[in-house]
């Protein structure tokens, strides 16, 4: 291709204004920072986001079904029939929960109890495998039953393993003023503390057995809702819409993961947005510098045009030269860019030159994951941006008159 031959000669060639060479350059450079930074800055949201999906969903379900209808208990029975036929289903159980006050000596707290089965010890996820001192026990013994708090919680309350504290739930207040008599308590032991590294969690929640839970809020044979684990997490989504298909919004509320922390994505995802949007003003700032040395190499090269149309080379020729001559210091800068910024987030990965404090932070080091997707949507971007710039260069140099150019050769 003639065109691209010709553009190629006028990038290397030397220009008799050493001022045309250093923008160019200068162009080149100011993509490859920006396209650089956007890689590096999105790979660390990208990491951060992983961490902190990897931290919720080892604590939380993949999709919660919570009832919120009365009605909605006697249709538990279809649900879990329902839920048997679901093939890409791991697990399921049910859970109650309710707000309850919970008393040690002079101290106490209000929290979220939440009563699961028994038998989630054995899963590989959840309040289980966060366990940092005593053990999974919510078997009930003779004189009381067990209970496991945080450990921000027991710090609060003053308690420790083998400690007795008493608990009242909302529902036994509710019930004590409509009868005019004192709330009754109950007395839990704890067994086990957990950290979970997410703040909301460790300062708002307890754990009972479901048994217990639904003593204690007066549930008899019901409970709260149920909480699924599926094969694969990318599932949760068409999961919900094929539930939300078949039962009633009106009895049940269907949450994913995601759902059940959307603020946190939601703010997540603005503050990626607003890097990506903020840093690509670095390569817009690149692609006027394109603009202004294509617009003087036009000026430059006013006679080779004339030349090359008089030798009959056509409009739309022209216009390809100095579009292809702009974007291949687009294409330089931004392979330049990219491999920069895959080799700085490498060097993060493999050693760690950004470290963190662990005594502040949940990690070591700042978290870096590459994502293809990202490294696309920063090349189109920047090709896009540099494709623009050479437009209007381009299309002046269309318009030199060919007598005008030549007439003194």
């Amino acid at each position: 291709m003639i065109e691209l031959f010709i553009a190629k000669r006028y990038l290397r060639a030397k220009h008799k204004l050493n001022l045309i060479t250093i923008i160019s350059f200068l162009s080149t450079i100011g993509i490859a920072i920006g396209v650089a930074a956007l890689i590096i800055v999105l790979s660390v949201f990208n990491g951060f986001s992983s961490l902190v999906t990897s931290i919720l969903i080892s604590f939380d379900p993949h999709i919660r079904i919570s009832i919120i209808d009365d009605r909605g208990f006697s249709k538990i029975n279809e649900l879990e029939t329902l839920l048997k036929k679901i093939p890409e289903l791991k697990t399921f159980y049910p859970y109650a929960e309710g707000k309850s006050i919970l008393v040690n000596k002079r101290s106490y707290e209000i929290i979220t109890i939440k009563g699961i089965p028994i038998s989630l010890k054995d899963e590989d996820w959840g309040i289980a495998t966060k366990i940092i001192s005593g053990k999974f026990d919510l078997r009930k013994d003779k004189n009381s039953e067990k209970i496991i708090l945080s450990l921000p919680l027991a710090l609060r309350l003053s308690a420790r393993i083998g400690d007795t504290i008493y608990v009242t739930s909302a529902y036994n207040i509710e019930k004590t003023i409509t009868s005019l008599s004192f709330p009754t308590t109950k007395k839990f032991v704890i067994s086990g503390l957990f950290e979970t590294n997410n703040r909301d969690y460790d300062i708002s929640y307890g754990f009972i057995s479901l048994e217990s839970a639904q003593k204690l809020f007066g549930l008899k044979n019901s409970f709260t809702g149920y909480e699924l684990r599926l094969n694969k997490i990318e599932n949760s989504v068409n999961i919900k819409k094929e539930l939300q298909k078949k039962i009633s919004g009106e009895l049940f509320s269907i949450n994913t993961w995601y759902d059940l922390h959307k603020d946190l994505y939601s703010v997540m995802t603005i503050e990626r947005w607003s890097a990506y949007i903020l840093l690509s003003l670095i390569i817009a700032v690149a692609t006027f510098n394109i603009f202004a040395s294509l617009t003087m190499t036009v000026l430059e090269k006013k006679k080779d045009i004339g030349i090359l149309r008089s030798l009959g080379l056509g409009k739309k020729s022209i216009l390809k030269i100095f579009i292809f001559e702009g974007v291949l210091v687009g294409v330089i800068g931004t392979v330049i860019g990219i491999i920069i910024g895959l080799l700085v987030c490498y060097l993060q990965i493999k050693y760690n030159f950004y470290p963190l404090d662990p005594t502040k932070y949940i990690i070591d080091a700042m978290p870096v994951k590459i994502q293809l997707s990202d490294i696309i949507a920063v090349g189109l971007m920047s090709m896009l941006l540099t494709f623009l710039a050479s437009l209007y260069p381009a299309k002046r140099a269309v318009k030199t008159i060919i007598i005008d150019s030549i007439k003194y050769e």
